[in-house]
Order: C-alpha cells, then structure tokens, then sequence
C-alpha cells in the first residue's frame, strides 16, 4: 500500500510504526475470509482490509475522527485472525491499537459512550471494586430487561449468579514446589479473574509446583493494562503495565525468575507486547525482558514436560501427563471424557499458540475434540461484549451452537473472558484447561462439575 506521509509526521515513532504495516498490506482481502464481524456483517468497512484503509485515511490526513470511522473500528475485536491468514505478514493489532489512541484523543464520543467507557476503564481492573460492582449488577439482574440502552442490559447479564470468596492465594508470596525445585516462576494473577474465578489460580498453583515449581505472585503486580489499551486509553494502560514490569524485574534481579506464567491468554498477548509498547519509554529494556520470558502457561506445561529428569523418564509413559506425575488416586476422573477445546483468539492468534492445550488434555486422558471454525472469535474480546453487545451476541450463538455439537461432557478454554462469555449460553460445565489438567494429575474436581466451591488448599509458602 503507498502512503504520503510528511517528513514531520514521521518523526512521531506511533506514526513511523504505523506507515510500516500499511506499507506491508496488499490489498489481496485474504483477512476478509477470516474475520468474524466481516462474516457477520457483510460491509466491507467491517473487515481488516476496509479499516486499513480507514486508518490510512485518518492518519495521513490528520484527520479528526469522524462518527462513520469510529463506529467500523470500534466493532473491531481485535481478535487477530486476520494476522494469521496474513500471506504478508501485516501487523494489524499495532495498527489498530494506534488508531485507537488516535480517536481517543481526538474524538469527542457521546455522553453515554464515555460514561460507559469510563466506568469500565475504573472498575474492570481492580478487582475489589469489581466484586462490589458484580454484587450490585446482581440485585439488579432481574430487572434487566427493563434497561433502555443495551449496554446497560449486558452489564447486568453478564453477573455470574455466585461470586467466589476472596482467594488468599492471590496476594504477593512464594509458593514451595513439591520435590525439588526445576523452575521458578512468577505467576500473572491478573484483575477480572481474581473477581470472576478464583479456580483458575489456584489450580494453576497446585499443578505447577506438583511439578517441581516455585510460584511467586510478585509484590506491586496486577492488571496487565490490556482493558485500557484497547479503549486507546495509553497513560492508563501504560501505568499499569509499568507496575507489573517493575514488580516483575525486582523478581528476576532478587532471586531469578525462569518464566513470567500467565493463565489468561489476553493478558498474555499484551504483557508479550510489552517491549512494543515500551519501546521509547526509560522502560524499555526492563520491558524488553519481561516480555521475553512470558509464557502462557500451556507453554510451561509443555517445557516441563519435555524437560523431566531422567529418573522421571523411566516411569511408564501412562503414569505422566507430559511430565505431570500421577501417582495420586484419579478414579473420580472418568475415562474417555470428552472435552471440547475453545481456542481464545488471543492464544491461537494473538500468540500462535494453538497445539499445546489440545496435546496436553489428551496426554491427561481426555477425549479432546473441535467445534467447527474454531479460528473465529465467541464475541467476549475483553470488554466488547459489553460495548458490542448485539454483534457480540450473535457470534455467542454461533461459538456455542458449533461447541454443543460436538457433544462434550465439559468444555475447555484459557481465558476468562472466553469463559464467561460462552458459559453464559452452554448447557455444559466450561473450564479452565489447568483445572482439568490439575484434576488428573491429583487436584480436587474442577468446582464447575461439581456444581460448588472447593475449599482452598493450605499451601506451603516461603515468605
């Protein structure tokens, strides 16, 4: 794609960057195929090509946003799936999330949509607020319907109908491995999750040193800043971030981290980015070697599985899942389960990961099965069910209408949002992978296929 950019525009590095993916671009409407608004909507301006072209526009021309461009790339979820149908190589999520902060500070939304914008900016990423925010949306669930603005309706839709305890697991401390120590690794714990579900940390801990890790949840972490960067709010996602990286770098300069684990795979897709995001900042190098050993912890799972001792390897191969020893009683763990794998977009697109979880669940003795078009998104992408509500829905319907045909005992995925967005509307249990693996290998039953909490293990901790 040619670009006229000035001299002095080039000067800006946001701007810089920005002319190099357009300049990558082709034209060839190969991300048409694959993008879930685009198959939805059928308008062009709806499609990664037809918002490049948007985009180019409003940059070069340093033109104030108007409501048509604003309203095209908001209904982006910036999914990804247009980076890996990509033949040329097109970075789509920098260019977005540049135009993002473009409108953000160049565009006066309505009153309504600020609002929203703001109190989800306030209360999404802190997690205390956001439990006093859910048990509000959940005495005014039943009057839902009743709200005139559909946002508002999704806001109160989405209250889960019973709200975890407060998870002690969550605050800053070292986690003792069981048996000696192969990694030691910081454990990302994340903000809406630790008010949505605190299964998923837990489990994470449990199955982690089960296999041979110290787990530390840094002093000063949290949010990844990954709600705030995507409404182009760039100070406030920035600060955060800058948080996590010092609370993260005063780990590896202490006593060392190996990984930087991360069990939400949208938090993940953004703490890799960090080096991107940071790279003109005093930040930058510190931001750099964070982003270099975060991992998902799929990834993890799988380096410690092809890492096992020699004296592990002898074991037979049905006593491991990919290095997990097993030797704890599993006859509450039914043979042949069939789990259905939700792929996040953040995982498979985001960070091209997309084998991992699927091996490791069938290494556990699960039955692990696809829903068609598994590359296109469930319509959750962070806050865009609630900003996005009726396009969101529509792609709900479709993700859970393609997972139940599949027949599954339980549905599997590695994102909260992912989660809550198609838990809402499956007639199954849906879970975190780690649970499931955490369950084979000798944790408790996933409190979803039991209809309850389980009662928090006791720990050992270092500190």
């Amino acid at each position: 794609m040619q670009t006229t950019f000035t001299e002095k525009q080039m000067a800006d590095p946001a701007i810089k960057r920005s002319n190099e993916i357009l300049r990558s671009c082709v034209h060839c409407g190969f991300c048409t195929a694959t993008c879930p608004t685009y198959q939805v909507l059928g308008d062009e301006l709806d499609s990664p090509r037809g918002r490049i072209y948007l985009i180019k526009d409003m940059l070069e021309n340093e033109r104030v946003p108007d409501e048509k461009t604003v309203k095209h790339i908001d209904r982006c979820l910036s999914c990804l799936a247009c980076m890996t149908t990509c033949p040329s190589g097109v970075h789509y999520m920098h260019l977005v999330d540049h135009a993002r902060e473009y409108i953000d500070q160049k565009y006066k939304r309505p009153v309504t949509d600020r609002l929203l914008r703001w109190i989800l900016a306030r209360i999404l990423p802190y997690p205390m607020r956001f439990r006093v925010a859910l048990l509000g949306a959940k005495i005014g669930r039943p009057f839902a319907r009743l709200m005139p603005d559909a946002r508002l309706r999704a806001m109160l839709e989405m209250a889960p109908k019973a709200i975890p305890p407060v998870s002690r697991n969550d605050d800053p401390q070292s986690f003792a491995p069981e048996g000696p120590r192969r990694k030691r690794v910081a454990l990302m714990t994340g903000c809406a999750q630790k008010a949505l579900n605190t299964d998923i940390n837990d489990a994470t801990i449990r199955l982690l040193r089960r296999m041979g890790c110290e787990v530390v949840v840094a002093e000063g972490a949290g949010c990844c800043g990954a709600l705030t960067h995507h409404m182009g709010k760039t100070s406030e996602s920035h600060a955060t971030a800058a948080k996590n990286i010092r609370a993260w770098c005063d780990e590896m300069d202490g006593d060392g981290l190996d990984a930087i684990v991360i069990n939400t795979s949208g938090c993940g897709t953004t703490v890799k980015d960090y080096g991107h995001m940071f790279r003109n900042d005093p930040l930058a190098e510190d931001a750099a070697r964070v982003s270099a050993i975060a991992k998902d912890v799929s990834e993890v799972l799988i380096e410690l599985g092809n890492d096992t001792p020699d004296e592990e390897a002898a074991r037979p191969a049905k006593d491991k899942i990919a290095g997990i020893d097993q030797h704890q009683p599993r006859d509450t763990l039914p043979e042949g389960m069939v789990v259905a794998y939700h792929a996040a977009c953040s995982l498979q697109h985001g960070q091209q990961i997309k084998t991992y979880p699927k091996d490791l669940l069938k290494k556990a003795g699960f039955t692990v099965v696809e829903p068609a078009d598994p590359h296109l998104c469930c319509g959750s992408a962070g806050t865009y069910n609630l900003m996005q509500p009726e396009i969101s829905g529509q792609l709900k319907e479709r993700k859970v209408r393609t997972l139940m045909a599949k027949n599954p005992d339980v549905i599997a995925a590695g994102n909260i949002g992912c989660m809550m967005q198609i838990g809402s509307a499956a007639t199954v249990p849906i879970v975190h992978t780690v649970e499931l693996l955490d369950w084979a290998s000798g944790g408790p039953k996933p409190p979803a296929l039991s209809g309850g909490s389980a009662p928090l293990d006791q720990i050992p901790r270092l500190r």
